[in-house]
């Protein structure tokens, strides 16, 4: 897998788990939600992101 698709799956994943956690805890887990989508925003323009320097650290290949 590279970088792209791991980043996007970590994303897709963190939001989903934090819509099921504000569904059924605290609506406070909204806010990870708002974090992850303005940072793909963010990383849509400066096409940087901190998963994508941990994951290239560790020597996953770029697509």
């Amino acid at each position: 897998m590279t970088v792209e698709r791991i980043l996007r799956g970590v994303a897709g994943f963190v939001i989903l788990a934090s819509l099921t956690l504000a569904m059924t805890h605290h609506k406070n887990w909204l806010l990870l939600t708002l974090f992850v989508g303005l940072n793909l925003l963010q990383s849509a323009f400066t096409n940087w992101c901190p998963l994508m320097s941990i994951l290239r650290y560790f020597g996953v290949k770029q697509g």
